[in-house]
This record gives structure tokens, C-alpha cells and sequence, in this order.
């Protein structure tokens, strides 16, 4: 495994983590949730990177070990450039399998739209546990009631002068139990359960709050189209409380082509509560991308 640091068209610098080998023939980018980073794809980027198969997984801007950005370049359209100019700096040229969680799921969606020549050399598309829209309809999984009295909360807690002052959310282990509710299904493991509270617990307050609109405003059914004639999958967790199994109906009934595949008791963290299922999945992907980009033998 190796580190880089890659800048973005505006010069953040965003950092990424490639596994394998450089002459591998397929390139698998694994583009991570909000208030994640390139941690939460580590168990399937391990099972992934062998001979024929490169990983790149990137910290979104303001995530992880990538640099701090002002709100105002918090945008979905934003990740979107920003994954553009990582495939550009990692793999130029070769068939790519593109797979996004949650957030990174909306980033491929904007990815279509603003790159169509990227999205366009995909051997295949995961979106893993994410949404064509419809989220700032019911934020977190709350009912009708309970939205008004999160809004309000919520803002509340953004306005505090401690929140953009605070390097990090919090204490993991204050955090810890609301995050295995709100993230986890319940059997959940242990490196399931530590990967998700460390990443979450060392966000940026305000990389919390500064991708919020950017998240209600996501609307994008129509760029599914562009992943039309590619192989697509959809995964998601029959527990899933961000994100839910009506979320992901929603991304088949707009893509057809796509195969829809619901885990039993799992949450919105897949990616780690079922690694060998993603990692089969999204292999495949890839030895269907290494395929269809050999030449055919002509026979006499």
C-alpha cells in the first residue's frame, strides 16, 4: 500500500491510498461516505488488491487525512471533480470499476454528469448503500414528527461557537452507541464497530455541517442513465437507517439494467458489516471490466 497526495483542480490537496500493483489491468476506485474516509473500505480494498486488480481509495475533501476546505466547496458536484482528477492522477489510461458508499455513491451519480469520458470507462458500477435523492424528505430515518425537531436541534448545535472551533466530532467513546445504532445492523463486528466510530468520532465538525445541503439538495435519477450499459450494482442493508432499502428501489426503478441485492440485519456500513459479500460483488465487476478490455481473437 502505498500514500499520495493529489491536488485537486482548485489545489486542495487530497490524499489517497493506492493497493496493488501499478500493472494490474483493472483499476477499482472505492470512494467513501460522509464523515468516513478511506478507512472504511480497508477490509474490501485487502480482499480486492491482488494481481489483477489496483485500488485507490481516496479521502473526500475535508475527510480523513485530506486538507480542510472552506463550506462553500462542500458540494457533491465538488467530489465529483475532485474523483475526476484522482483517476486522472492514478489510472490515465485502463478499463475503471467505480464504487461509491453512501456519499460516494452520490459522487459517481455527479461523476456522470461532469465526466462523462471518466464514468464512460467503467467496466461496472457499484453503489453501495446510497440514494438518487430524496434525503431532506427524512434526514437520518425519522418520521414526518420528528424532522422539524431535528432541523431545529440541529441548527442549534451548527450555530454553537465551539462547533467550528472543535478539530474533531468527539470522545468515540460518548459517540459509540449512538453510532452503532444509527450506522450498524446488529451484528455488527468488532472491526466494523471501530473503523466507523474512529472515522466518525475524528471528522471535522465542520465538514458535518458543511456537506448537510449539498445532501438534501441531491436529486440526480436522470444521471443514472449514463450507467445504463454498464454493469451496475446495487447493494444495500435490509437495516439501513440513512440510506434505506426504499433508497435503493428507487436507484433500480431509475436504472433497470442495474441488480438490486438486499443484505438481511445489515446497516448503512457495509462496506464493513459485509465484506466478503461487497468485495465478490465488486470483484466481479472487475474480472468482467479485465475481459471486455482483451482483445478478441479473430478465428479463422
Amino acid at each position: 500500500m502505498t500514500s499520495r497526495t493529489i491536488p485537486a483542480a482548485d489545489g486542495v490537496p487530497l490524499h489517497v491510498e493506492v493497493d496493488g500493483a501499478e500493472d494490474a489491468p483493472v483499476t477499482v476506485v472505492l470512494a467513501h461516505g460522509w464523515t468516513l474516509d478511506h478507512r472504511t473500505w480497508g477490509p474490501v480494498a485487502r480482499s480486492l488488491a491482488t494481481g489483477d486488480v489496483r485500488v485507490v481509495r481516496p479521502d473526500h475533501r475535508g475527510h480523513g487525512r485530506s486538507a480542510a476546505v472552506d463550506p462553500e466547496s462542500m458540494t457533491i458536484d465538488q467530489l465529483a471533480d475532485d474523483l475526476a482528477a484522482v483517476v486522472a492522477a492514478t489510472a490515465p489510461s485502463g478499463p475503471l470499476v467505480l464504487a461509491g458508499h453512501s456519499m460516494g455513491g452520490m459522487t459517481l451519480m455527479a461523476l456522470a454528469e461532469r465526466h462523462p469520458d471518466v464514468a464512460a470507462r467503467a467496466g461496472g458500477v457499484a453503489l453501495v448503500a446510497t440514494a438518487s435523492g430524496g434525503l431532506a424528505e427524512r434526514p437520518f430515518g425519522l418520521s414526518p414528527r420528528g424532522v422539524g425537531v431535528f432541523r431545529r436541534v440541529e441548527q442549534l448545535l451548527y450555530g454553537t461557537p465551539g462547533w467550528s472551533a472543535r478539530e474533531t466530532l468527539g470522545d468515540k467513546r460518548l459517540l459509540a452507541p449512538g453510532m452503532r445504532w444509527l450506522l450498524l445492523g446488529p451484528g455488527a463486528g468488532a472491526e466494523a464497530r471501530r473503523i466507523t466510530c474512529d472515522a466518525v468520532a475524528g471528522c471535522r465538525p465542520l465538514t458535518v455541517s458543511g456537506f448537510r445541503p449539498t445532501l438534501e439538495a441531491h436529486e440526480r435519477d436522470a444521471a443514472l442513465a449514463a450507467f445504463a450499459e454498464i454493469p451496475t450494482i446495487v447493494l444495500v442493508g435490509s437495516r439501513d437507517r440513512l440510506t434505506p432499502v426504499s433508497a435503493s428501489r428507487r436507484i433500480a426503478d431509475a436504472l433497470p439494467s442495474a441488480d438490486l441485492t438486499i443484505f438481511p440485519d445489515a446497516g448503512h456500513m457495509l462496506p464493513l458489516e459485509r465484506v466478503s459479500g461487497v468485495a465478490s460483488r465488486i470483484a466481479a465487476l472487475a474480472a468482467g471490466a479485465a475481459r471486455a478490455s482483451r482483445p478478441h481473437r479473430r478465428t479463422a
